[in-house]
This record gives C-alpha cells, sequence and structure tokens, in this order.
C-alpha cells in the first residue's frame, strides 16, 4: 500500500489546495492508495471500476467520484479511455479557508455511510464543473493580490453546488442545520468509533442528551444515532477485512467486541451476508 502525501509548494501559492489531470498524476497502476487529504475527480472520460473503502464503483463517462482523507482505493482503469481532473485539498486548511471547523462534515458526499459517493453528470454540468476548476487552476498557478478572495467564491461555490446536487439525488435533507451536533457526532465517530460504540459515549462527549442528539441526527440525515452508529462500525469492520490482514479474532478484539461470534452475528445483521461471503466479493 503507497501512502501519497501532499505537499504545500505544489501548489504554487500558500493553499493546501491543487488542481491536477491526468498527466499530472497517474491513477493507471493497480495499487491501494492511503492518502491524507481529500478529492473530487471529475471524469470526462472513463472505463473502468473503482474499489472504494468496501463499495465497487462502475466509471463511465462523466462521472464524478468523491474521495474522504485516508479512505483506502484501488483504481482499475482503461488508460486508453481516460480523461480527468481531480480537485484535491487538506481538510484542516478547507475548514480554516471557509472558517468553519466542520465545514468538510457538512459536505454530504464525504464521510457518506450510506449513499454511493458519485454522481453522473450530464455534458453541460461536466463543462461548467471544468470551467470553474480551471479557473482556480489559473489563479493558483498566477497568483495575485486578489487571488485567495477569487479561489475562496469560486471554490465554495463549486462544493456547495456539488453538495445540493448529490442531496437532490439521494433525496437527503440539505437545509440549514439549528446546531453543529450531528456533524460533531460524525467527527467524534471518525476519531473514536474503535473505542467508543455506544451513542449515549458520544452525547457524554459532547455534553448533551442522547434524546438531543438522536434529534439532531435525524433531522439531518434522516435517521437515527444509533443506526449511523452502526453504519460507521461496519465501515470499520469491512474496512479492516478487506484491508489488512487482521484476523476476524483479532478485529474483534480491536473493536471491543467480547467475542469473535458476536462481531459475525452484527455483520450478518447488518449487511445479511457471512463475512466470508463478503471477502469473496473482493477477490
Amino acid at each position: 500500500m503507497r501512502t501519497i502525501k501532499f505537499h504545500k509548494g505544489e501548489c504554487g501559492v500558500d493553499f493546501l489546495l491543487n488542481v491536477l489531470n491526468e498527466i499530472e498524476t497517474d491513477y493507471t497502476h493497480q495499487e491501494t492508495y492511503h492518502k491524507d487529504f481529500f478529492e473530487i475527480l471529475f471524469f470526462k472520460k472513463a472505463k473502468g471500476r473503482l474499489i472504494l473503502g468496501q463499495e465497487i464503483l462502475s466509471l463511465s463517462d462523466n462521472s464524478i467520484i468523491f474521495i474522504s482523507a485516508f479512505q483506502k482505493h484501488t483504481w482499475e482503469l482503461d488508460p486508453e479511455h481516460l480523461e480527468f481532473t481531480t480537485l484535491i485539498f487538506q481538510e484542516d486548511f478547507l475548514n480554516d479557508f471557509f472558517s468553519d471547523k466542520l465545514f468538510t462534515y457538512k459536505l454530504l458526499y464525504f464521510y457518506q455511510l450510506s449513499y454511493v459517493p458519485q454522481i453522473i453528470a450530464d455534458d453541460t454540468h461536466m463543462s461548467k464543473f471544468l470551467g470553474l476548476l480551471a479557473e482556480i487552476k489559473l489563479e493558483l498557478m498566477e497568483t495575485q493580490a486578489d487571488s485567495v478572495h477569487i479561489i475562496r467564491s469560486l471554490l465554495y461555490y463549486l462544493l456547495q453546488t456539488l453538495n445540493r446536487k448529490y442531496a437532490r439525488l439521494n433525496m437527503l435533507p440539505n437545509q440549514k442545520a439549528e446546531n453543529n451536533f450531528a456533524y460533531q457526532f460524525k467527527e467524534l465517530m471518525e476519531q473514536f468509533i474503535r473505542e467508543k460504540q455506544r451513542v449515549n459515549e458520544y452525547a457524554t462527549l459532547m455534553g448533551i442528551s442522547r434524546i438531543t442528539l438522536n434529534q439532531a441526527v435525524k433531522a439531518q440525515f434522516n435517521t437515527t444515532a444509533v443506526q449511523l452508529l452502526r453504519q460507521r462500525l461496519l465501515f470499520e469492520i469491512q474496512d479492516l477485512l478487506i484491508h489488512s490482514d487482521r484476523s476476524v479474532n483479532q478485529i474483534s478484539f480491536d473493536l471491543n467486541f467480547s467475542e469473535p461470534n458476536h462481531l459475525m452475528r452484527f455483520f450478518k445483521t447488518q449487511t445479511g451476508k457471512t463475512i466470508s461471503a463478503f471477502i469473496q466479493e473482493f477477490k
């Protein structure tokens, strides 16, 4: 597995942000990537598939793919039919850039547990998105005094337009939240899922009641806090099964299951599959 580090200097200016194409970054090698930055790929031409965590996504022309930081993935692309532009950025940079420490958690296509992190755009929208990326790239390469304001405007418009489109496609709520509890819950799960698997534990960390947390999650994600927690725990189990050499016994210990049978029962209840059947799908 190869870990690709994002280097600030590659942007040419003091932004932990970049816009690259298929010539500047090579994804034709079938290896597992594990990157410390977020990525949105706009495929004008594509043929093949992407193994993203425990999802297998089919790629075609006008595909848009969203990859969260540290999400393990493997590309299987046809190099003869490939043209794309990718937007990459560091989470802390983006949150600071928009003065919102939970900004990435408010983008529905990142840290997504229930829906495929993919959009198929039409030609008109794809041209529009690529035009915005070209403008951002130009500002990064030819920086002027007001470039930071232009980049902030272009980037915000692009990310929020994609968020609106993703919400509409998957019939997800996209209204302004009354509070940040639901997003804080997602942030904390990313940090503590291997140690804490009860909603009460997260409510305590946040200093609110379980009822208040559940109401916030229901309003923002149209699911319960318990179900969201189960989905995140399942995601962690699946990730370890596919991308690590840990045995079921070891994974059950890592995730605080009292015994392996309890993990296997949880997995079967959530997916309808046995662990062995799930692993077989990725061979």
